[in-house]
């Protein structure tokens, strides 16, 4: 797992609720942060899986690093993978393992 800026980042990216399995429900669960996609978000509590992208840590104010997301599909398709929902993607790419492996 990835570090994370702060002490309470880093609290709220590995909160586990025992009274919610789906953190989406959970009204404690505040941020997620998909690790493969190296992106933080503020969850949206509205019923759904949504949320918000966020730029800065709420808490120490600190910049976080920028989405991997676009790198992402553009490492599956020079693998030739332009649909990874309908191809296999290297477990890797599973992961952030991909990106900390780039450097």
């Amino acid at each position: 797992m990835a570090q994370h800026c702060c002490t309470r980042m880093q609290d709220q990216v590995e909160f586990i609720c025992s009274d919610h399995p789906d953190l989406d429900s959970c009204p404690d669960s505040i941020i997620c942060y998909s690790d493969k996609f190296r992106e933080y978000g503020l969850r949206v509590h509205d019923g759904g899986s949504g949320s918000v992208d966020i730029a800065y840590c709420p808490w120490c104010g600190s910049e976080l690093p920028a989405s991997l997301r676009t790198r992402w599909f553009d490492e599956l398709a020079a693998l030739g993978i332009e649909d990874p929902l309908a191809q296999p993607v290297p477990e890797a790419f599973l992961s952030g393992a991909w990106w900390r492996a780039a450097g």
